[in-house]
């Protein structure tokens, strides 16, 4: 971990309790709108270069979220990993490293998967650095800010650590921004229903 990376985890308390003071943080498809595209249609390339395929999470609750190693948000890495401790055998929890945000993931592949298991305990699954914003849109990213496609949603991540609630029926339910904690009650309480 370097100099800026250690701040910055210190500092995560901080920048999460500023960050949410000035909005609720959390968008819901409160009438069940269903994707116009399945979900379980997609696939994305895991850090390893491995294909995966989404038809495997049915049954599954989802948490997609966009990662960075370099951002005050870095230590919802232990946060979601926590999560995912908690409710495995409910939750799959997807991060996609992204470079997209004031260039906060320099790393690459291996990189990123070594700074995130050696810091972080990260065991959840990781996809290969991707654009989850702007022309080079990964499909996933499409899927979920395009309501045309998923039903309802158009937010962008707004910064690194949005993340998208999809349920077991391959749903997207919600979008909780990067100041709403993974272990915060409005996260569990999704997850529990």
């Amino acid at each position: 971990m370097t100099f800026r990376q250690s701040i910055l985890k210190f500092l995560y308390p901080l920048i999460t309790l500023l960050s949410g003071l000035f909005k609720n943080g959390v968008l819901g498809n409160t009438e069940n709108i269903q994707p116009k595209s399945s979900f379980y249609m997609l696939s994305a390339t895991l850090n390893n270069g491995n294909f995966f395929s989404f038809d495997s999470l049915k049954g599954f609750k989802v948490i997609i979220v966009n990662t960075a190693s370099d951002c005050g948000f870095t230590a919802q890495y232990s946060k979601l990993e926590e999560l995912f401790q908690l409710h495995k055998d409910r939750l799959k929890i997807i991060a996609f490293p992204s470079n997209d945000f004031k260039k906060q993931e320099q790393g690459n592949d291996e990189d990123i998967v070594a700074f995130c298991k050696k810091n972080y305990g990260v065991s959840f699954l990781l996809m290969q650095k991707t654009n989850v914003v702007g022309s080079n849109q990964n499909d996933i990213y499409k899927w979920l800010t395009n309501k045309d496609i998923n039903g309802w949603c158009n937010q962008q991540p707004e910064w690194n650590f949005s993340k998208y609630l999809i349920d077991e029926k391959g749903v997207l339910k919600h979008y909780f921004s990067p100041s709403v904690s993974p272990l915060s009650k409005k996260v569990i309480q999704k997850i529990m229903l």
